[in-house]
């Protein structure tokens, strides 16, 4: 076992950066270029481009988000969970302490890992909140308490509550491509190749969840970054082990930002 978990190891992490790459690339293709190109099309443009072109683009995103996802369960797996909650203890990667014992909340709060997709799902489809800046505090509030949970009440070091979350992102994310943006997709190219207007419900679902999934990207890019260092973990620029988690917060919120700058941008680039 312990030669297929040192074999595993850079296997997939190769895997899941391929998958990545090919994932989040034209996630960014389908948000800055493609939408604002395909709007300058006409109907007959439309109907002989978007048939030939999507189907092909959308093979690779959702390949590539499935393929992500599995393979970052494998590295969770090799680099976390292994000989730690299947023993019940800790070597120290997933808890702050090697020898902690591992509890019932470590094994919940990976579980809300997991399923709190549908809690995201049933938030965004119930319309409960209808303005979107209150929308987005409420989300970064729920955010903000899974981080706290994890770090004080699931036991989770500093790498552990990076990289969940970033697990967290990525799950809702791949449910975003296969449940919500690519049936969506089947019914717009179909009505699109047949001459016909696309519902319009179906084309702002899609949308949202691209969306979603773009502001989602940046903080998860983050995490699986952060989770290979500590040097926000505690004892530089005024962090405190006690205080680490707030630096997640910040960068989920200047990631955000950033998403948002680069929306504008994309607006305001021509073509010839």
């Amino acid at each position: 076992m312990d030669l297929f978990i040192e074999v595993a190891n850079p296997i997939f992490r190769w895997l899941h950066i391929i998958a990545g790459i090919t994932w989040i690339g034209l996630l960014y293709f389908f948000n800055w270029i493609n939408g604002h190109v395909v709007a300058t099309m006409d109907k007959d443009s439309k109907q002989k481009v978007v048939p030939e072109l999507m189907p092909r683009t959308l093979y690779f995103f959702r390949w590539g988000a499935a393929w992500t996802w599995a393979t970052g369960l494998v590295l969770l797996y090799v680099v976390y969970w292994h000989g730690s909650l299947s023993m019940g203890e800790s070597v120290g990667n997933l808890m702050f302490d090697a020898g902690t014992n591992v509890t019932g909340l470590t094994h919940l709060m990976i579980l809300i890992t997991f399923v709190s997709v549908f809690a995201y799902d049933y938030l965004y489809n119930s319309g409960l909140i209808k303005d979107v800046r209150v929308m987005t505090i409420v989300t970064f509030i729920l955010i903000a308490g899974i981080i706290y949970l994890m770090k004080f009440y699931g036991g989770f070091s500093y790498r552990a509550f990076n990289i969940h979350l970033g697990a967290l992102f990525g799950t809702n994310m791949a449910f975003n491509v296969w449940f919500r943006i690519w049936p969506a997709q089947q019914s717009i190219i179909t009505s699109i190749k047949n001459g016909e207007a696309p519902d319009g419900n179906l084309a702002a679902l899609a949308g949202l969840r691209s969306k979603h999934n773009t502001y989602m990207s940046v903080p998860l890019i983050w995490t699986m970054m952060n989770q290979h260092t500590t040097v926000f973990a505690g004892g530089n620029f005024g962090v405190t082990e006690s205080t680490n988690w707030l630096v997640l917060l910040i960068m989920i919120a200047l990631g955000w930002h950033l998403v948002f700058q680069l929306y504008k941008k994309s607006a305001t680039i021509k073509g010839f």
